[in-house]
């Protein structure tokens, strides 16, 4: 496993999160916990955020290995924890990239979904929300993401039928907006994050509140009831 799971570098007002477990980049809680504390040092008044991960692998999910413990508590802590970064990054004051460096799965993909704009490495790595698949259900904090974010005509295959997506494809799914070669490709993510970054405060954050201010809200709720339940 790496020395750090996730690391925060800033440059240019740009700040990008590089997520690197040395594995699956799995969600964990600690993974969650070290992405939000990042987080919390990436200025909401100006720049863009980068998001990417490791070679091959943007984040493979939550982690199976948690969940597969049935320790509830400690399902429960990790599952909060993501639902409430996923909340945050789509409400996020200022522009996110995700720069998509292979796989994005599961919770990843919904990572990628949050963002402003995905950009893909051109390679053999897949977009799949594959919860169907794995006998789980997706719930109204994950859905109202996926409802904002894919689009209609494939909204059937992606979601209800867990199909897997390659990069190319997944333009026309709705989860990436650009596929790059790799030799370009983080070239082209701080080119986009610097136009990006010149857009200014408060104006871009008031217009993402007023098209998704109903949505978030509907999230916020979502989570709200599921630590109720969790808590009872």
């Amino acid at each position: 496993m790496s020395t750090q799971i996730a690391t925060l570098s800033q440059k240019n007002n740009i700040s990008t999160i590089k997520l690197d477990d040395g594995k699956a980049n799995a969600f964990s809680y600690e993974m969650l916990a070290k992405f939000n504390e990042l987080l919390a040092e990436v200025p909401r008044d100006s720049g863009c955020l980068v998001i990417t991960g490791r070679k091959g692998l943007f984040s493979g999910g939550f982690d199976l290995k948690t969940l597969a413990t049935g320790d509830m508590d400690k399902i429960h802590k990790m599952v909060t924890l993501g639902y409430k970064t996923l909340l945050d990054l789509y409400a996020f004051d200022r522009p996110i990239i995700a720069a998509v460096s292979g796989h994005s799965i599961a919770l990843g993909l919904f990572v990628t979904c949050c963002a402003d704009y995905r950009i893909a490495i051109d390679g053999q790595y897949i977009c799949q929300a594959n919860e169907v698949r794995n006998n789980m259900d997706i719930p109204t904090q994950i859905m109202e993401i996926l409802i904002a974010r894919v689009n209609k005509n494939y909204f059937y295959p992606a979601v209800y039928h867990s199909d897997a997506y390659s990069m190319r494809d997944s333009i026309a799914v709705g989860y990436i907006d650009e596929v790059v070669s790799e030799d370009l490709f983080m070239d082209r993510v701080m080119a986009k994050a610097q136009e990006l970054s010149s857009l200014p405060h408060p104006f871009y954050v008031n217009t993402k509140k007023f098209a998704q201010g109903e949505v978030i809200q509907k999230i916020a709720d979502a989570i709200e009831k599921y630590e109720k339940i969790t808590a009872s």
